[in-house]
């Protein structure tokens, strides 16, 4: 093997000379981020801004979405703000004093951007769902190329602001080794809180809004979704964009950086590792050795970066392939909009996974072994990613056997659905956790831990293009409802309904590629820490470490249990309220007292969320924390390997049962299953009942638990160095009680506060009813154009004739 020398009889295998210069490690990605960023700059202006947003009432209904989804942020910032502060002073006191500066820095920037990300998805978010509602009425191609392009601005945005973001703060600090990169932890942490609280906090808030208006409006009073009657749809559209937008791109950021950060601190293990493949057994350590063959070094932590930003400029080529020719028939209009968005993945794929190689060879050689054996962990990522995804597509569109599996079990009612979807959600976590295993067994094969986190990155190097398809879901989500309540023809709610399938597919699809890439990264993470905790192996035969692996296994349904049991407290106030407006306002009748007060059902999801979101979110935190002081660092290693295997099949479980119910209810719509008659049937009364139950499902837990592993795994890394060596150590122990008296004091006041107060309670019998006088009173007012309020002076006049004749008749008595 020909080796570039770098001193007195030290080999290498690094090529590029000048890589030891750190504008050279970051040039790609600082280019590419750029270019990123001028992307979405342009879909933003030119595809979306520039549209028409359509009739008088079409722009109310949308800056009503508008604002409610800013300021729920606004307010949700506001809080996380708050735990921002509190986790400074944490890190400042836990921390090794010489690396508490950096860290800190990185933690708020970290979180700061991953804020950011969220922000600028949901602000494009809300401008496209009107624009892609008016386009449905030119055509399908108007309708996908405007929401596809408002996905094109979130997901670029995210890898953007992340590439560029990392690049700043390495060019700053830089460093070779895992003691001297440990402060970037605190910027993946950083993204890793910030997307916690925000996939809680968005979860809480649009399943609220979703479940009470479903509930009441679909299932109890049989009327459509998104009708301008239910007061609950506003908060419905509303959480679409603070849950599935801005949640999802703080999600996705940390993700991506978590799998940079992962293989910048194995760099130094990636180098020994090749090393002793090449050369036999290394004598030097890790540390040792890097620092001796610097040059070497510095390729290692520069080739995340390149991929990242390679991946980048693929994902921008193949994201303006993306378009239909218009002309789809609605039999086949699931199969145009899936080639369309197929096309530009696979073209950026096939593009990255060039770009990988001609990296690869550059930086390590042509002729080298280890130059292939990159690529192959790259390549191995990249296929894990479409993999997962293509088989998520398959357990969650309607187009395949599984769907339709579950909407042919409405015929003998919801049970039917549910079981069906049940078992099919169980079933579909074997085949992604197959191939999960195939790739890391492989990477680790070909380049150990650093293979694996090079997998990771890889997987995620096309994520530009990737979370389009998942972003642009939720604007055809919100561009139905602002039809429905404009009552724009059915011809274009038809057309939004079909891009409302396909994201809900994407969604899925998206989900599942984003629990995939969060195993690999937090395998490579773990690691990490085991180097930086000085871990040799985590042996499960300790009792210790075996339940501490227990009670990780156990974190992801405690955790799935609070968000579920907060949508469903949440949804109850929601319930009560809407119930209340239609029975006060009479908003079922012909000519109602008065309109919905959609600010009131808005203000009752922001507040039900926000509280929400406190106590699984301090669980997250302190799990790990209590772990480590009390049981030592080994047994917090068992907690983090037991939470990633159970979180990993119950994320996978949940997205693909609530993806799939949510199809099968608009396979039913769609009116192509010919044995029912679609909307209103007793059959799409049965699926709604699933996608009720699979809403909190794929939209909140689920979503959750892949940021759930990641944080706590990164958490770890970054306290590594001061968690003891044993169980019970007689100087640290005291700290995880304090942690754990801290949580319970949290959780249990909480708890209390919600019993006294009667937060999320429902008044069960209080149901809407259309009484006979009134109707007839509508009757009248609507032949001689009676207007609203001489309608409620009719009424009171009859009540007050009523009370007279009842006084009369008591006194002839």
């Amino acid at each position: 093997m020909d080796t570039t020398s770098i001193g007195d009889d030290t080999t290498g295998f690094g090529q590029v000379a000048g890589m030891s210069e750190t504008i050279t490690v970051v040039i790609v990605p600082l280019v590419t981020g750029l270019l990123g960023l001028l992307t979405a700059a342009y879909l933003a202006k030119v595809r979306v801004l520039s549209e028409d947003k359509g009739s008088e009432k079409m722009i109310e209904i949308a800056d009503n979405i508008k604002t409610g989804a800013q300021a729920f942020l606004r307010k949700e910032y506001t809080y996380i703000l708050a735990y921002v502060v509190v986790m400074v002073v944490v890190i400042g006191v836990i921390t090794t004093p010489d690396d508490v500066v950096k860290t800190l820095l990185c933690f708020v920037i970290g979180a700061f951007l991953s804020a950011l990300c969220g922000y600028c998805g949901m602000l494009i978010a809300v401008e496209a769902n009107v624009r892609t509602a008016q386009g449905a009425t030119k055509s399908l191609n108007d309708a996908l190329r405007i929401s596809f392009a408002s996905g094109g601005v979130m997901g670029f945005s995210v890898v953007s602001i992340t590439t560029l973001g990392l690049v700043v703060v390495y060019s700053i600090w830089t460093g070779l080794d895992q003691v001297n990169t440990r402060y970037i932890a605190g910027f993946g942490f950083g993204a890793s809180s910030i997307a916690l609280f925000a996939r809680v906090g968005g979860g809480v808030y649009t399943k609220a809004a979703d479940v009470g208006a479903d509930l009441v409006g679909k299932v109890e009073n049989n009327i459509p979704e998104d009708s301008p009657k239910n007061p609950a749809t506003i908060a419905d559209n509303v959480g679409d964009n603070v849950g599935d937008v801005a949640g999802m791109g703080a999600d996705l950021f940390e993700s991506f950086a978590g799998s940079i950060i992962a293989c910048i601190q194995l760099a130094e293990e990636g180098l020994h590792f090749a090393a002793e493949l090449e050369y036999g057994h290394v004598d030097e350590s890790y540390g040792e050795y890097i620092n001796a063959n610097p040059l070497d070094g510095y390729h290692f932590v520069a080739l995340p970066f390149w991929i990242a930003g390679f991946g980048t400029f693929a994902s921008i080529i193949g994201l303006f392939l993306v378009k239909t020719n218009g002309q789809a028939s609605k039999e086949h209009l699931q199969e145009t909009l899936l080639s369309a968005i197929r096309r530009g993945i696979i073209v950026a794929t096939v593009l990255s996974a060039l770009l990988s190689l001609v990296t690869c060879g550059v930086f390590f050689g042509w002729d080298q072994a280890l130059t292939y054996r990159l690529w192959g962990c790259i390549i191995l990522g990249l296929l894990t990613g479409e993999l997962i995804g293509k088989f998520t597509e398959y357990t969650t569109s309607f187009v395949y056997k599984p769907t339709r599996s579950i909407a042919k079990k409405s015929r003998v009612g919801p049970a039917g659905v549910i079981i069906q979807g049940l078992a099919i959600g169980m079933l579909s976590t074997a085949p992604p956790v197959m191939i999960i295993v195939v790739c890391t067994m492989a990477c680790s094969f070909l380049s150990g831990n650093y293979g694996i986190g090079i997998a990771a990155v890889g997987m995620l190097s096309t994520l530009g293009i990737t979370l389009s398809t998942d972003a642009f879901g939720p604007v055809a989500d919100n561009a139905g409802g602002i039809a429905e309540m404009a009552e724009l023809p059915k011809e274009v709610r038809e057309i939004t309904d079909g891009l409302d399938a396909l994201g809900n597919t994407t969604a899925a699809t998206g989900k599942g590629f984003c629990i995939g890439s969060a195993v690999l990264a937090t395998l490579a993470l773990l690691a990490a820490y085991k180097a930086d905790a000085e871990v040799d192996a985590i042996d499960v035969s300790k009792a210790e470490v075996l339940m501490a692996a227990v009670c990780g296994a156990c974190l992801p349904y405690v955790f799935s249990a609070l968000t579920m049991l907060a949508v469903g407290r949440a949804a109850s106030l929601m319930i009560e309220e809407v119930r209340r407006q239609f029975r006060e306002f009479k908003l079922l009748e012909a000519v109602p007292l008065r309109k919905p007060d959609f600010a009131e059902c808005v203000a009752i999801s922001t507040k039900a969320s926000l509280i929400e979101m406190i106590i699984p979110g301090v669980l997250a935190i302190c799990s790990p924390l209590v772990c480590g002081f009390v049981l030592g660092r080994e047994a917090l290693g068992g907690l983090l390997i037991g939470a990633l295997v159970s979180g990993f099949m119950l994320a996978i479980f949940m997205a693909n049962a609530g993806g799939a119910w949510d199809n099968a209810k608009k396979w039913i719509e769609s009116g192509d299953w010919k044995e029912s008659t679609g909307k209103g049937s007793k059959e799409h009364e049965a699926t709604v009942v699933g996608d009720t139950i699979g809403d909190p499902f794929k939209d909140t837990s689920g979503p959750s638990l892949d940021i759930l592993i990641k944080m706590m795994t990164m958490m770890s890394l970054l306290f590594a160095p001061v968690f003891p060596d044993k169980a019970f150590d007689e100087d640290k122990w005291f700290i995880g009680l304090i942690v754990f008296i801290v949580f319970f004091v949290i959780a249990g006041g909480m708890w209390f506060w919600m019993r006294r107060t009667g937060f999320g309670k429902i008044k069960y019998g209080e149901v809407n009813t259309l009484g006979g006088g009134d109707t007839e009173l509508q009757e009248l007012g609507r032949a001689t154009n009676v207007t609203t309020d001489e309608l409620e002076n009719l009424r009171q006049r009859v009540r007050d004739l009523e009370e007279q004749n009842a006084s009369l008749q008591s006194a002839e008595k």
